[in-house]
């Protein structure tokens, strides 16, 4: 048995090797658990056969046989015969060494289940649904809170003029509870917000440097920065500020992810590979990635998965919206967010488009 034999028998992912019609030339060990099907009865048979999911799937190896560039699709739904649906990362690419038998015009498809990522990749654009459903009820939350307690401030006010100063504590408290529940509501206003991005061409490193700046403010004796910055990177598309509020965001989360001092890493890298997951393929490419590493405690297990759903918190006292605004602002961007987690190690990674071109007169 050749090396590269051994490595396609043992390789724990998923492969499968088709030809420009879908026929199946080869499959390894883990594509026959996946596909539920022996490699003595898959080969020479068409793929969709024994693979059902997205259309966004079969469109993406067309798109491959006809443009020959490498495709990265996230959060996808496959499953094979008889088998449970999950959601998995495709790459498609062309294989470069393989079988002596093997025919020129093949791809490789392989096929990472979102959970054997790393502490599982969760991505927003599941969330984005349960986000804007929210955004109705915060709408209605100010209206029908805000009025009274306007009301009952105002009441309270005018009661303390006549009491005195022993009777005016009462008072002075219903007036700061009232002003505590304005201060909330306001930030459930600012979720509901929907105001589209007004994008312009951002240099992303002055956003994060921003965002880094004011997060380790109040942190300054607890927590370390490493910035691992690409200087050759492009010019991003979106708004520089609702960019700043997303990484500010997830930068604290880091900051506060220990109560020991913790060290936060910053990566940025170009990957023109992935594109944003459509089923039509039409979503634009994302090929510049900000990570946000660190190596404190980690999100539940039972929280990672909903963790940009609104309203949910691993934080004693946390309120569960920040997360969901981040989702939000990177929905309206066209762009992805997602997370990793486990004990010891957390990675938010945002995949923004970059600036288009500008136009020559």
């Amino acid at each position: 048995m050749t090396f590269y034999h051994q490595i396609w028998a043992q390789m724990p992912i998923s492969a499968v090797i088709i030809d420009s019609q879908s026929i199946i030339i080869d499959v390894n060990a883990s594509a026959e658990a996946f596909l539920n099907i022996s490699r003595k009865v898959a080969v020479g048979q068409i793929l969709w056969q024994w693979l059902s999911g997205e259309n966004a799937l079969h469109r993406s190896v067309d798109q491959f046989f006809t443009k020959r560039v490498p495709i990265k699709i996230t959060e996808v739904l496959a499953h094979g015969r008889q088998t449970a649906e999950s959601a998995c990362t495709v790459h498609i690419c062309e294989l470069k060494i393989g079988l002596q038998s093997e025919p020129d015009d093949v791809a490789l498809l392989l096929f990472i289940p979102m959970e054997t990522t790393t502490g599982g990749m969760r991505g927003s654009d599941a969330s984005s649904a349960a986000a804007y459903s929210a955004i109705g009820m915060s709408e209605t939350l100010m209206h029908e809170i805000k009025n009274p307690l306007a009301g009952i401030t105002g009441a309270a006010q005018f009661l303390s003029m006549s009491l005195t100063a022993e009777e005016k504590v009462m008072t002075d408290l219903i007036v700061l509870e009232s002003k505590r529940i304005v201060t909330l509501l306001n930030q459930v206003e600012q979720f509901g917000d929907v105001t589209p991005p007004n994008s312009t061409r951002v240099n992303i490193h002055d956003v994060l440097d921003r965002s880094a700046r004011s997060a380790a403010m109040a942190n300054l004796s607890s927590v370390e920065i490493i910035k691992d910055y690409d200087p050759s990177l492009p010019e991003v598309w979106g708004d520089y500020d609702q960019l700043v509020q997303v990484f500010l965001n997830l930068i604290k989360n880091a900051c506060e992810a220990s109560d020991k001092k913790v060290k936060i890493i910053i990566k940025t890298f170009y990957d023109p590979n992935l594109k944003l997951p459509l089923s039509d393929l039409s979503g634009p490419k994302l090929p510049l990635h900000i990570q946000i590493i660190d190596h404190g405690l980690g999100i539940p297990k039972k929280i990672v998965q909903h963790i940009f759903d609104p309203f949910v918190s691993n934080k004693k006292n946390g309120k569960g919206l920040g997360l969901a605004l981040v989702s939000k602002i990177v929905t309206q961007h066209k762009a992805h967010i997602g997370v990793a987690s486990k004990p010891g190690f957390t990675e938010f990674r945002v995949s923004l488009p970059i600036s288009p071109k500008p136009k020559r007169n």
